[in-house]
């Protein structure tokens, strides 16, 4: 069974300069995934804001709504 800390053994296990690349790359991917999350989340907002699902509210309406969440 893989765990965070075996993993985290075999990376101490690489060179300075490839846990630093490593880094680098995963840091890169979580950007993407969550590029892609909020485009998704995007694309389904105005959907639901085309089909009705949603109506428009200006800064004050939101703000209160989310006071009283």
């Amino acid at each position: 069974m893989v765990t965070i800390q075996s993993t985290l053994d075999d990376i101490m296990k690489l060179d300075f300069n490839s846990r630093e690349m490593l880094l680098e790359i995963l840091q890169k991917r979580q950007i993407e995934e969550r590029r892609a999350e909020i485009a998704t989340h995007a694309k389904q907002s105005l959907k639901d804001y085309k089909s009705g699902k949603t109506t428009p509210a200006n800064a004050d309406e939101v703000i209160s709504r989310l006071e009283s969440i």
